[in-house]
């Protein structure tokens, strides 16, 4: 284990010294129980490590520091014997890594030290964010940490806070006030930012993550106050271990990580991309249970092709076009190659809204060597086949029976492909390639087929079939007939009422997926679905739309919405500890995920279950994706736990403020 340097604490810690036990201390030892030389000692030699350039050291050495440490001991204590500090195995939670800061639901009941370099306290708690409480701090608290008169003299819960801030965030008319609120929140108060989104994840969802992130994307320049997660430029090439070593955390388990080229549907955003990071990392914490300060957000600045944002005063990024070819492979593989050498084989590297061109790619390069997940092509594909086999309860039928259509046929509407063939291959037992004839896809150019296969990207040939030239997708729906309608295109209003009134001319309960994000960019609204099939559609979108009544009866759109999927699956791989994501987990998360739809939920014409209960379902996601490891041989943790769900529900973060010594 990593030598630690935080919690000098009895129930916590212990003393390990080499020799056999006696009288409490073991042979050897000068016998010294944290005496006051002692702590001295160890507080100079924090500040000589802080001092050497070990910035952001928290509460926790490196285990290249170990020598250090001892030698510090023995000059501390004036004896030979070798002595180290080591965490309890007792006091270690969740997937193995040790819980320094008691950030897990199971250690909710223990006394916490708000430690940084030294003990948090008055001014400089109140200013950290993991520490934080407001005006929840109790009497004991102020005293002993050295608030008086930093506060007003009332003590209120969090519960009550948390009504407060809930009520003025409801006052701001704009969602991309209410979005930089929520920010203001989690730089100030972490416990209570994650309070807030969790108790009240349907209203605070589409204001975190999308729609509102796409705007706040677009003017992250004009809102940028202070920094969230690493920027890396180009500037920075050969340099990238040494910034990924100034981030102050060492044990890190989830980065997610974006160039900006593709942000949503609003295209190439450059550096100003950061919001996405930010705000997927919010929901891995919120959502799925990881610990936050095990989530790292990263920007790779490579330059923008954004003509408005390169003149744009207030851009942040490097005002360059894009770097491109062997420079930017050059700089992927060294951030990359950096990632694995400061972080270890375990990190969960997350691709996020990459160009079509390059996610792809570096899926394929660094899949067998990393342990990588893209969440526009497999997260993407791994929700939309859940809501599918949800569908399928409605509609009836097996996944073989249907046709689909696809009109967008980039990461995200090939990966959905992919992993519908996959499944339906593992069902029927058919080949692969045989399955995928009954997808087709639907580009810029008109319907992909063998005709057109030597022109087209390498993504794009599996999906090249045998037909006649298509132009359109009204022409494509009207000559395939499909009984599933899929929407990846990242163009709004191009499902027209022309195509949703034919394929529901041939289907009794068409399936209408309108994924494209943020809601500006959906194929087509829920009211237009539903109004064009006459009530009789299964709709679904990527973005949030309010319910709709058709004819005396109240139809609740579903919501495909990634965050059903990568906050349980990252969770389940942290858990398990898997060294690898295999397609095989991503129809584990698919199959859990459909498992929560209910029968009252399918009465509503729902094909995915509420967010409210986003917690139960992760925690059920995790253990089906940690048990396909187990089962894969791709899980290190040993030994497996018995019960797989209530273990990640314990690995879970709990925003509850924690009472401080």
């Amino acid at each position: 284990m990593r030598a630690r340097f935080l919690p000098l604490l009895a129930r916590q810690w212990q003393w390990r010294y080499q020799g056999s036990s006696s009288s409490g201390a073991r042979r050897g030892c000068c016998g010294c129980h944290l005496c006051g030389e002692t702590r001295r000692g160890l507080a100079a030699a924090a500040a000589r490590w802080w001092h050497a350039g070990r910035r952001g050291f928290v509460a926790s050495a490196e285990s290249g520091a170990k020598g250090e440490m001892e030698s510090t001991m023995k000059e501390i204590r004036g004896c030979g014997a070798p002595c180290v500090l080591d965490m309890d195995d007792a006091a270690t939670v969740g997937g193995g890594v040790e819980d320094t800061y008691g950030e897990d639901r199971a250690t909710e009941e223990q006394l916490v030290t708000p430690w940084t370099v030294s003990v948090a306290s008055g001014y400089n708690l109140l200013r950290d964010p993991r520490y934080n409480k407001g005006l929840a701090f109790t009497e004991k608290e102020r005293e002993t940490h050295y608030l008086r008169g930093l506060l007003p003299p009332i003590v209120i819960s969090q519960e009550l806070q948390e009504r407060k801030i809930m009520h003025n965030i409801r006052q701001y008319q704009l969602p991309l006030q209410r979005y930089m609120a929520m920010m203001d929140l989690q730089e100030g108060n972490e416990r209570l930012f994650y309070k807030l989104l969790i108790d009240n994840v349907e209203e605070l969802l589409p204001i975190v993550y999308t729609p509102t992130v796409g705007e706040a994307c677009q003017k992250y320049g004009s809102i940028f106050s202070r920094p969230q997660g690493l920027y890396i430029s180009l500037k920075e090439k050969g340099k990238i271990l040494e910034v990924l070593k100034n981030w102050p955390e060492r044990s890190i388990q989830v980065i997610v990580v974006t160039d900006g080229e593709r942000i949503l549907g609003l295209g190439d955003l450059g550096c100003q991309g950061m919001g996405i990071p930010v705000g997927k990392l919010s929901l891995y914490t919120a959502l799925g249970g990881v610990r936050p300060s095990a989530c790292l957000p990263i920007t790779l600045d490579v330059g923008t092709n954004n003509e408005e944002l390169l003149k744009d005063e207030f851009y942040i990024g490097l005002r360059q076009r894009r770097a491109t070819g062997q420079e930017y492979a050059d700089f992927l593989h060294e951030f990359m190659a950096a990632v694995k050498q400061n972080y270890g084989e375990k990190v969960l590297i997350q691709f996020e809204d990459f160009a079509n061109h390059n996610a792809f790619d570096l899926l394929a390069r660094y899949g067998t060597t990393h342990l990588v997940f893209n969440d526009d092509i497999q997260g993407t594909a791994s929700v939309v086949l859940a809501g599918l086999v949800a569908a399928l309860k409605l509609v009836g039928g097996t996944l073989a029976e249907h046709t689909y259509l696809f009109l967008g046929a980039g990461e995200a509407g090939t990966g959905i492909a992919e992993l519908i063939a996959l499944e339906m291959s593992r069902q029927t037992k058919k080949p692969i390639d045989e399955c995928r004839k009954k997808i087709w896809l639907v580009d810029s150019k008109g319907l992909i087929v063998s005709a057109r296969k030597e022109s087209l990207q390498h993504f794009k040939k599996p999906w090249a079939h045998e037909h006649e030239h298509v132009s359109n997708l009204l022409d494509a729906v009207n000559a395939i007939k499909p009984t599933v309608l899929i929407g990846t295109s990242g163009k709004g209003q191009t499902f027209t009422q022309e195509v949703v009134e034919a394929i529901s001319s041939f289907n009794e309960m068409p399936i209408i997926l309108a994924l494209s994000n943020p809601t500006s960019q959906a194929e087509c609204t829920a009211e237009q679905a539903y109004t064009w099939s006459k009530g009789r559609a299964v709709f679904a979108t990527g973005s949030p739309f309010d319910p709709v009544e058709y004819n005396g009866k109240i139809h609740v759109p579903g919501q495909a919405n990634n965050a059903y999927i990568f906050p349980g699956f990252g969770l389940g791989v942290v858990m398990s500890g898997a060294i690898r994501v295999h397609d095989d987990m991503l129809l584990a998360a698919s199959e859990a995920l459909a498992q929560q739809v209910t029968q009252e939920n399918f009465d509503k014409g729902l094909i995915y279950p509420p967010f409210s209960n986003i917690r139960k379902i992760s925690a059920h996601i995790a253990a089906n994706v940690a048990a396909k490891a187990y089962e894969l041989g791709l899980a290190s943790r040993r030994p497996r736990p018995k019960d797989l769900v209530k273990y990640a529900e314990s690995c879970m973060y709990s925003p509850i403020y924690r009472n401080y010594r």
